[in-house]
């Protein structure tokens, strides 16, 4: 995890998340740095919108099971839309983070 915050960390700092400066982060915060991993990690994220990418991580499920439904639903009804959408917003996350779990091996 460490490496993806010091990539999170650069990026909220307006510098370019790149080998040599996570490698900087990486050992300014005392960790023994693995390049293969670093490699990767700025490999895996060539052509990603970080903040688009944080944007969609971020999202609170609790606003999906809040969402108003249609006026004449019953409770039951709303509550199995509900969870649905709770469902498919936690499949759509486990995705989103597949992706990067390949990171780490």
């Amino acid at each position: 995890m460490e490496y993806i915050y010091a990539a999170m960390l650069l990026h909220k700092a307006g510098q370019k998340v790149n080998e040599a400066s996570v490698k900087k982060v990486l050992e300014a915060a005392g960790v023994k740095v693995d390049d293969a991993r670093v490699k990767a990690l700025v490999a895996a994220l060539e052509g990603v919108n970080i903040d688009e990418a944080i944007e969609k991580a971020a999202v609170p499920v609790a606003v999906a099971a809040a969402a108003p439904t249609a006026g004449g639903a019953s409770p039951g009804a709303k509550a199995a839309e509900s969870q649905k959408k709770v469902e498919e917003e936690k499949k759509s996350q486990e995705k989103a983070a597949a992706g990067l779990g390949s990171l780490f091996g």
